[in-house]
């Protein structure tokens, strides 16, 4: 199983999924159809299927134009509200695509039709990938829109519950400003991203476990920051508290933030000569 990731818009990320005994490829929310087909046409690949994980413009904008041009295509989701979908998922069903396996998990919260996507292979030493969209992104998660702080701290423990060495693939590069977050939450939490991992997409759910506050409820340190003691309520104070951070905070220097990044491991340093 070969993902490639492709950033679009802003800062989103969609991916493409590829079997690669049989050539047989995935998209996941589809932002910029023809930069998709472009890498499609590349790899030499067949497209047989678009993953949406929730109906927000900026992950299901491509859709139509992407079913215009490849008929017949399936477009899949949790949420009648996604652009041209073809047939709607339920929690727990398993797709197939040649040997690669879909788990789908429905994690209401940041929308009431959010899916991410579990995959593996069998018999294979790769890690299994986590295509979370919004629910959950490094070092952080998705803002609460339609569902309750319970529905989130539920779809993320849920997550929480995948093996360790899954690769998560989330829909933006939010990234610094999380990480911004996490060490105000938790100023003594010594756990960074390794020195060599340059790509800040993907993280494992075993990083994220360490580091990421909104996976991290159950911690002292979180609830004391916080004040709550019930895990759902640790969680929607998280939410409301980096509400404030985010807008309130004056927006760190460009050499601030790469120095940030540099001591959490996602840019090495330049070579002496």
């Amino acid at each position: 199983m070969k993902v490639k990731v492709i950033p679009v818009l802003e800062d989103n990320y969609m991916y493409l999924v590829i079997e690669e005994l049989t050539r047989e490829a995935v998209a996941v929310d589809v932002a910029v159809p023809k930069r998709l087909l472009e890498i499609v046409g590349r790899e030499g690949v067949s497209l047989t299927a678009v993953l949406t994980t929730h109906h927000h413009w900026d992950h299901a904008r491509g859709n139509p134009e992407l079913a215009r041009l490849r008929p017949g295509l399936a477009v899949l989701g949790a949420d009648e509200r996604i652009f041209s979908l073809t047939r709607r998922l339920a929690h727990g069903e398993e797709l197939r695509f040649g040997a690669i396996h879909v788990r789908c998990l429905l994690t209401p919260g940041h929308t009431s039709g959010h899916m991410s996507y579990f995959l593996w292979e069998d018999d294979c030493p790769d890690p299994p990938a986590l295509f979370s969209g919004d629910a959950l992104s490094v070092a952080g998660c998705g803002s609460c829109l339609e569902g309750s702080a319970q529905q989130m701290y539920q779809s993320l423990a849920e997550l929480g519950t995948l093996p360790p060495e899954t690769k998560v693939f989330c829909g933006h590069e939010h990234t610094l400003s999380n990480l911004e977050f996490a060490q105000k939450v938790e100023p003594c939490n010594d756990h960074k991203r390794d020195e060599d991992d340059m790509p800040t997409v993907p993280s494992t759910l075993g990083e994220e476990r360490l580091y990421n506050p909104f996976l991290r409820v159950a911690e002292e340190p979180v609830r004391k920051f916080t004040g709550k003691a019930v895990p759902a309520d640790v969680l929607e104070a998280l939410c409301k508290e980096r509400a404030r951070f985010e807008q309130a905070g004056e927006p760190r220097q460009p050499q601030a933030r790469a120095l940030l990044a540099l001591q959490w491991g996602l840019l090495s340093a330049a070579p002496h000569e």
